[in-house]
């Protein structure tokens, strides 16, 4: 593990208060994506590690909207690999495409988000790829909370690999 790493996600992102979650839970701690994603210097750091999980032959890289967006774009800046930025449902105008850029039917895609909870809005979105022709067994994240997201993907056939757990960026700010 990177710990220098861990620790400065930790420090950039990590907040404390009441928050509600996606998956419906209430935490007490947050991590805000946004805030390691917006700073170039830790982006790619955080693109330079997550490359080394990208399947070896995995043939597209598809971002999910929006965290996974910022992503997605370092991390094939970093590995050369094309891109599609996958919306939560495809658009009902202009192309009415569920994932820009790229094309992904009949390709080994790997899904890329920031942050993984439950796993809910993967899970979706990976059903969704497949539905339009897409082949996804492996998705990538930077921050696993550890609340299911793992499991709930595995049960679906797809592996996530996260770059690391919250009780990895936890130790690593101690």
């Amino acid at each position: 593990m990177d710990h220098d790493l861990a620790r400065a996600i930790y420090e950039r992102s990590h907040l404390e208060g009441d928050f509600l979650l996606r998956s419906g839970q209430r935490s007490s701690v947050y991590f805000d994506k946004y805030l390691f994603e917006c700073e170039p210097a830790l982006l790619r750091r955080i693109a330079d590690r997550l490359a080394l999980l990208v399947p070896p032959d995995a043939e597209v890289l598809a971002g999910l909207e929006l965290g996974g967006i910022p992503l997605v774009t370092a991390l094939g800046l970093a590995t050369g690999m094309p891109m599609a930025f996958v919306r939560k449902k495809a658009k009902s105008y202009g192309t009415c495409k569920l994932a820009e850029g790229a094309p992904i039917e009949g390709r080994r895609v790997v899904v890329i988000e920031d942050v993984v909870t439950s796993g809910g809005q993967v899970a979706e979105s990976i059903a969704a790829l497949i539905e339009h022709g897409a082949r996804v067994d492996t998705a990538l994240c930077v921050i696993d909370r550890e609340q299911g997201g793992r499991e709930l993907l595995a049960s679906n056939g797809v592996e996530l690999r996260s770059l690391f757990t919250m009780r990895q960026l936890e130790e690593a700010a101690r």
